[in-house]
């Protein structure tokens, strides 16, 4: 299932990330796709904030590949993979580990490689020239896909 919105700002970036998290469980794969500057890691700190509790301090994995959060639904492990040279090193990080109990938001998902998740949220998010307003391509597997045919309100 696909699906494409139009954000036209941060609030409505919460406002979805809101709706994931609270559709997440173990064993869900989020992933972020786009550019920098993009919004790939606000959108990951308000699904993880929404998870935590909204004072809840969420530093970019940038430079330390992975950070985890213990949740009421269960641990999440934010990947951000921008700085990895091949798919081993994110193997390394404990990636599989992750994937099989855990729920995951991975940041730069094609620096895997071709891998591919069973429950899994791709975002593709792609700036708009006013420099405010994100599309986004939103394609689910497994689950998601009846999330995505339900998504209502976020534009």
């Amino acid at each position: 299932m696909k699906r494409e919105l139009l954000l036209h700002s941060l609030k409505n970036t919460q406002y979805l990330a809101a709706k994931i998290a609270h559709f997440m469980s173990p064993q869900d794969v989020v992933t972020l796709r786009g550019d920098l500057g993009t919004g790939k890691s606000e959108l990951a700190r308000a699904l993880i904030r929404t998870l935590m509790g909204e004072n809840e301090t969420v530093p970019s994995p940038t430079f330390t590949l992975v950070q985890t959060y213990e949740t009421e639904k269960g641990e999440l492990w934010h990947f951000d993979l921008y700085r990895i040279k091949v798919p081993e090193e994110a193997e390394e990080l404990g990636l599989d580990e992750a994937l099989r109990q855990h729920m995951v938001v991975i940041e730069w998902p094609e620096k895997l490689g071709r891998k591919t998740f069973k429950n899994n949220l791709d975002i593709q998010m792609i700036l708009q020239p006013s420099g405010i307003s994100r599309r986004l391509i939103l394609e689910g597997s497994g689950h998601w896909a009846s999330f995505l045919q339900k998504l209502k309100g976020v534009e």
